[in-house]
Order: C-alpha cells, then structure tokens, then sequence
C-alpha cells in the first residue's frame, strides 16, 4: 500500500488574508502552520481561521468533520523551527521593508527546495527575491479577499523565478479549487492594474458629482455584471490599501493611477472602509 505523505504550507501573517489562505490549504487536505509577530496575534489568527471553518461545516462544503481538518492547523509566534514545509506563503501587509525583512528570515529558516511566494497585490516579485536565497523558488500567489469563496489567484512569475516553480504553483492552486492565471512581474499585475483603476475612476466620479455611490456601483453590477461594484470593493478591501497601492502605481505607471483628493481626505479622516465602520458606505 502507498502511503500519501500530507503536504505542508507556512502561512506568515494572520490578517484577514492570512487567515483567508491558510483555510483555503486546510480544508484542502494541508497541515498549515500559521506564524505571527504575538501571542494576542497568533490567537486572533487561529480563530479567524476557525470561525472560517465552522461557516463552511455549516454551509456543507467541507468534505471532512471540522475537527478533522482543526486539528492539521498549529499557530506559533515567530519565524523559528520552520522545519521543511512544501510552501510558504507570506500575508503581511503591503510594507516593501517589513516584507524584504520577513523574507530574508524566512529564506534562510527553510530547505531550498520549499517554494516561497509572497500574496503582494502589487509589490515587485523581482525586488521582493533580492532578499531571498533561491530566488528560483520564489513567485506571487496573490489570493482575493475574501480568500475561502474567491475563486483567483495570481501566480506570479519573476525573471528569476523557474518554470518548475510555476508549474508546481499553478497545480496546487488548483488543488485547492481556485483558478490560476500566470502573469509577469508588472506592477499591479493583471488584477489590482485593472481593479485600481476602475475603482480610481469611480471615486473621481463620486468627487465630481457625477452619481451616488449607490448608483455609480449599479451601473458596473447590472450594467457590467460585477459582483460587486468598485466603490463597495474598496471599502471591502479597505481605503489604506487602496491608497497604498495606488501610490506604488503612480510612481511607477504614471497620472493615470494619482489617488484621488477624496480618497486621501477618508484615509486621513480614518474612514478605511468595512474595518472601520465607514468609507464609502456605512457597515
């Protein structure tokens, strides 16, 4: 008899996405080892990633018991005794600096036969490997929030980054029931370029006048079939990020990416979106 050997990811960072991840791996048959910076933040990760579980129990979606598929989750603090994951996956938020650090760590923590991949939305994967041993291994999987019911994932390949490296990334996205496209390391990639911009687009209109937020959102769901409208998905996404990231491509694609007046006056103002209880909407 063959014994299948149960693979393992690394998730670094339990935010939202993090957690997001880290389930879409569990209930797909993975040990995840979930790690973050605190005890209070390993905790909160662990239970975003149980509260997520237990949905999916109660929508029938899981194929095992949710005790089952809880106990193949560890949390710890840190980024030591990593051991020899399949992949590690980091989430921390979209910080050049914080990344590139948690990446030398990471790198040197693991077998160069692990694949590493960062969930950027928009950061350079090329910039991103400059401080990592390997840098063959290294790709973007950019998950979409929310992660267990989203459907894409970017892979990102890097010019350093080797077909086998793709190859096997694009196959265990799959394996997990998401749907991979392969782009280059462009900033904003395929998604967050075309996402960023529409949304961009729609606070403009709203600063201007032209519509409602309702109705400049039912134009692109009825008129465009978007699940969602754009300025609904930024509060969704959260105002900070979006800014964050429109800044990145604006500095390197150019005006057509400047952030809004009216984006910078809600972040400034603390209005982030669903976290905070108010962007373009009230939660």
């Amino acid at each position: 008899m063959t014994e299948t050997t149960t693979r393992r990811a690394v998730v670094v960072g339990a935010g939202r996405m993090g957690a997001g991840i880290a389930h879409a791996f569990l209930v797909s048959g993975w040990e995840v080892d979930v790690r973050e910076i605190s005890a209070d933040a390993v905790a909160r990760g662990r239970a975003g990633v149980e509260r997520t579980v237990a949905i999916a129990a109660e929508k029938g979606t899981l194929t095992e018991p949710a005790d089952v598929v809880l106990a193949r989750l560890f949390a710890d603090e840190g980024l030591e005794n990593l051991g020899e994951p399949d992949l590690v996956v980091e989430a921390v938020p979209e910080d050049l600096a914080l990344k590139a650090d948690t990446w030398a760590r990471v790198a040197a923590a693991v077998p160069s036969s692990t694949v590493l991949a960062s969930n950027t939305s928009s950061l350079s994967i090329d910039r991103l490997a400059r401080d990592v041993s390997a840098p063959e291994r290294f790709c973007g999987l950019h998950f979409f929030n929310p992660v267990p019911v989203s459907e894409l994932v970017e892979v990102v390949r890097g010019t350093k980054t080797v077909s086998a490296t793709v190859d096997t990334a694009v196959g265990w996205v799959r394996e997990i029931g998401k749907e991979p496209i392969v782009v280059g390391d462009a900033p904003g990639f395929a998604s967050s370029r075309l996402g960023v911009v529409i949304g961009l687009e729609a606070i403009r209109m709203l600063e201007e006048n032209v519509a409602s937020a309702e109705d400049i959102d039912k134009a692109m769901t009825l008129g465009y079939k978007f699940p969602v409208g754009p300025l609904r998905l930024t509060d969704i996404v959260g105002l900070d990020v979006r800014l964050g990231i429109a800044e990145y491509l604006h500095s390197t694609l150019g005006d057509r990416f400047a952030p809004p007046r009216l984006l910078r006056e809600k972040v400034a103002a603390g209005e982030l979106g669903r976290k905070s209880g108010r962007g373009f909407f009230d939660w």
